[in-house]
């Protein structure tokens, strides 16, 4: 059998789809490039991060780790003159969150903020949903959740944590007030409630004086914060950290001259009588008669500066020195000073007083109808006669003009114009118009006490004047200060200023002193106070209503020292508007101004009057010239006046 010969197996074709791989080097070499600019960038951002900007970036890891806390200086006391605090400050704490530390991822629970504000609610006394959702605002690490809480509160909170925490030990519950947290913030409190309110002011939300004295020396009551810096990790203060300190200076003390004692029976008296004539207001000033110093200031209605936002904000100030009114018949102390200091008049000098008396463009009258009186200087005083007053005053010069310069002199010096020297702020100088600039009328109303305005502090000044002999002191508040070294230091002193010399400061005694002690014409009769003599001026005026700014209504008034014969303590009241029952000063102001000397001779233990009460002959008889003569004490120059001359 025979086999096919065999042949080569033929050459294999290439086929076009065939791939050849390449060379992977290229590729590699592509990807080093990218690498290596990659790992060239980040090499450039480190060193830009690690040298360039590196303290920026430590300042703002330091300022992420570290806090800085503020530490409130402890606000200086205000004390009365005797030391007892009308105003002080205790401990007190804002109560504050982290909302970051109410999440689920932190309590467990996904109603936190809901379960945490239950619990604070009735400890803080804010309202339940309003916590819940500060404790859940986003984004956010700080939240204030209550203002200046007590101790107590705090520690109640802390119990409350307590508790939490053993329950979630145990298992049976959450911890869920992890996140919150105290500041220092003392709390300013007035141990007083409302007493000398309106002297003191109150302090604001902010920590800063709102009114008064709080607010006129806010800077040195104050002090000086200091600051803490210390690290912190989840809200809470790292102890091995290590901090630094810059400690608080503490405010200096304040020393009024006001006597505690003394401003309550004055505040209880003003509020008694405003309430009782259903009156505007009112305001009793007490003022030791040879310093000057204020030892009451007091006013109706107040308000307790330890709940001030609940106030309205009107009655927020301090009337005493900020309202201006008319004062009346109380002012007719300063006409008599001029007329007794220029020799025009003296205290027995005639004076005929008729119903009515055309002057300028009308015929003034005095409060009462009356027949033609003859009074003695001293007896218009008692009488408070108006027309016997613009005689008076008549006698000051030549012409009206002329007397009017004169008048207007002895109002300045006495203090009506000017600012008291107090400070206090919003403080009201009143109006006193140049005389050039008194109208027809004002040129005979300003001698009693209209056409011009005072503030309560201002009128009572004019007493304390006379009471001191004719030496002005200028009303103070501050007795003396405490600073943060311990150190105490008086109050600088007033200048004294002579207005008037002091045998005219004593026959206006003697003439305020027959006001009260006249049986038929004083009008002050009501002020006597048993064992003292006692020297006073009712007054009465029209009230200028601030809303219409026409006259509606009266200013009560009463203004006085005593005692007498040796003057230590001066008290002026006076009463707006009052509708129900009396208007006249001495039935509205006459019991105010009994009251509160009597409480101010006894605290101050001023030992009674040894001399006999001293009253001057009111009224003469026309037709004896020779008790006419001996009435005038035998100076030419003190005469007879009449409304025909």
């Amino acid at each position: 059998m025979s086999r096919a010969p065999s042949r080569a197996p033929a050459p294999r074709r290439s086929r076009p789809d065939d791939l050849r791989l390449g060379s992977p080097r290229p590729r590699l070499r592509m990807l080093s490039l990218g690498l290596t600019l990659v790992m060239l960038v980040f090499a450039v951002r480190l060193v830009h991060v690690q040298v360039v900007d590196a303290a920026a970036y430590t300042e703002q890891a330091s300022s992420n780790r570290y806090v800085t806390v503020p530490l409130a200086a402890q606000r200086g006391d205000i004390t009365d003159r005797n030391g007892t605090a009308l105003a002080t400050t205790v401990d007190a704490y804002d109560i504050i969150a982290d909302p970051t530390l109410f999440t689920r991822d932190i309590t467990g629970v996904d109603d936190a903020p809901e379960q945490a504000a239950a619990l604070l609610a009735p400890v803080l006394g804010e309202d339940e949903e309003e916590l819940a959702a500060l404790l859940a605002t986003p984004d956010s690490q700080y939240v204030l959740l209550a203002r200046q809480q007590t101790p107590q509160a705090w520690r109640q909170i802390t119990d409350l944590r307590r508790a939490l925490a053993e329950r979630a030990d145990a298992g049976t519950g959450h911890q869920v007030l992890t996140g919150v947290f105290r500041e220092p913030n003392p709390k300013r409190v007035y141990p007083g409630g409302d007493l000398a309110a309106g002297v003191l002011g109150f302090v604001n939300n902010e920590g800063r004086g709102g009114a008064g004295i709080e607010a006129q020396f806010d800077r040195e009551l104050a002090g000086q914060d200091g600051a803490i810096r210390y690290a912190q990790s989840g809200g809470r203060r790292v102890p091995t950290a290590g901090s630094h300190e810059q400690p608080p200076v503490p405010g200096t003390d304040l020393e009024l001259t006001i006597d505690r004692d003394i401003q309550w029976a004055a505040q209880r008296a003003i509020e008694a009588q405003v309430a009782e004539s259903v009156a505007d207001g009112g305001y009793v000033v007490v003022q030791d008669a040879r310093s000057g110093e204020v030892l009451a200031m007091a006013s109706a209605p107040g308000f307790d500066p330890n709940d001030y936002a609940a106030t309205d904000p009107a009655l927020l100030g301090n009337p005493a020195l900020q309202d201006a009114y008319e004062p009346g018949s109380t002012s007719k102390v300063i006409s008599m000073a001029a007329v007794l200091q220029e020799g025009v008049a003296g205290t027995g000098t005639h004076v005929t007083v008729p119903n009515r008396l055309p002057r300028a463009d009308r015929a003034f009258a005095d409060d009462h109808e009356h027949d033609t009186l003859h009074l003695t200087l001293a007896g218009v005083l008692a009488r408070s006669s108006n027309i016997g007053t613009i005689l008076a005053v008549e006698l000051l010069g030549d012409t009206q003009s002329e007397a009017n310069e004169v008048l207007h002199s002895y109002l300045t010096a006495f203090g009506f114009g000017r600012p008291t020297g107090l400070g206090f702020p919003g403080e009201t100088a009143g109006i006193l118009a140049d005389p050039g600039d008194w109208n027809a009328s004002q040129q005979y109303t300003v001698a009693f006490g209209q056409g011009l305005s005072v503030n309560a502090v201002q009128a009572a000044s004019v007493y304390s004047t006379v009471a001191n002999g004719g030496v002005r002191i200028a009303p103070t508040l501050i007795r003396g200060t405490t600073g943060a070294d311990g150190r105490y230091e008086p109050w600088p002193r007033p200048e004294p200023e002579r207005v008037i010399d002091e045998a005219t400061a004593d026959d206006l005694t003697a003439m305020l002193e027959t006001v009260v002690a006249d049986d038929e014409l004083g009008t002050g009769r009501i002020a006597r106070i048993d064992g003292y003599r006692v020297a006073g001026k009712t007054g009465t005026s029209n009230r200028v209503d601030p809303g219409t700014g026409r006259y509606r209504g009266y200013t009560s008034s009463f203004a006085g020292f005593a005692p007498a014969d040796d003057p230590r303590i001066t008290v002026y009241c006076a009463v707006q508007n009052p509708t129900e029952g009396p208007h006249s000063g001495s039935q509205v102001c006459g019991p105010v101004f009994k009251e509160v000397m009597e409480f101010s001779l006894k605290s101050l233990r001023v030992p009674p009057t040894g001399a006999e009460v001293r009253s001057l002959p009111a009224t003469f008889d026309p037709g004896d010239s020779a008790t006419a003569d001996a009435a005038a004490g035998g100076d030419a120059s003190r005469r007879e006046t009449d409304p025909e001359e």
